[in-house]
């Protein structure tokens, strides 16, 4: 079994790749790959093509959502056997809509090693750039496929002081935008990130309207991977507490987690559990 001094034997690596531009690649990532035992992958086909660009071979194993629970099992035998393993996936940090949770919950559970090698990813890529508000944000994953469920998914999000990050495909994205439209306004601030670090990256600033009117225009800017952003409702939700209640809060203090002091202040004042959990948040993330 391959092993070197930067990698230590019965411990899983979990590997950030390029999202797009292959010069992403970290040193030390590059060094992790070439060191393993083993390299779990979603697709072996794949992550071949990376690791042949980078000069690399080794022992590929596929792991993706369908064998995940199943394989888990194997690569936990592996690592207790002494042997290191990385795991990546097709782009990006895996675990972040990519498989690995099961993975990674079960090594942690038999209290073997899990050591980040961190790098590329499309979410902070997107934020980094999007010129949105990135001391608060929620990322949402890949919207529903369904109208009513993205349309609910908006929804829910249609009070939150942050910046919400989603991911989403081209055949849908066109369809996303209107139910985004049709649920917090066309004049909601967004920002449409499409292909990041390849050949034809765009990212597109402008109220929902604005970005509608580019895509059905340009066929190339519905092409791609799409990260949206959407900008949250800042603090102007925040001019509803009332002092009585930021005097309460402040006197409370940390003696109670958010959603059962957002209830309680609820049934007190009246008015949106949600909007007192979403001042509850901001005050105590103002604080670190």
């Amino acid at each position: 079994m391959p092993h070197s001094s930067t990698v230590t034997a019965g411990t899983l690596y979990v590997v950030a790749t390029p999202i797009g531009n292959m010069a992403d690649i970290t040193e030390r990532a590059r060094q992790v790959l070439s060191s393993v035992s083993r390299v779990c992958c979603e697709d072996t086909r794949h992550s071949v093509r990376l690791l042949d660009h980078l000069g690399i071979q080794a022992r590929l194993e596929a792991l993706h959502e369908h064998n995940e629970r199943d394989k888990s099992a194997l690569i936990l035998q592996w690592l207790e056997a002494g042997e290191s393993i990385a795991l990546i996936s097709d782009a990006g940090t895996p675990l972040i809509s990519d498989p690995g949770y099961v993975l990674v919950n079960d090594v942690v559970a038999k209290g073997l090693a899990v050591v980040p090698v961190p790098g590329a990813s499309a979410i902070i890529a997107a934020l980094s750039v999007a010129g949105l508000p990135t001391d608060r944000f929620s990322f949402e994953g890949f919207l529903p496929a369904k109208t009513s469920a993205r349309q609910s998914a908006f929804q829910q999000i249609s009070e939150y002081a942050g910046t919400v990050i989603f991911y989403e495909s081209s055949h849908r994205i066109e369809d996303s935008l209107a139910d985004l439209a049709k649920v917090l306004g066309a004049a909601r601030q967004i920002v449409l990130a499409r292909e990041l670090t390849k050949t034809f990256e765009t990212v597109l600033r402008g109220t929902v309207a604005d970005v509608q009117a580019v895509l059905a225009n340009d066929a190339n800017q519905r092409r791609g991977e799409f990260v949206l952003l959407v900008q949250g409702v800042g603090k102007s939700k925040q001019a509803e507490i009332s002092d009585e209640v930021r005097k309460l809060v402040v006197t409370l203090g940390d003696s109670l987690p958010p959603k059962v002091l957002a209830a309680a202040l609820a049934d007190a004042f009246g008015g949106r559990k949600k909007l007192y959990y979403d001042y509850l948040l901001s005050q105590r993330s103002s604080e670190t």
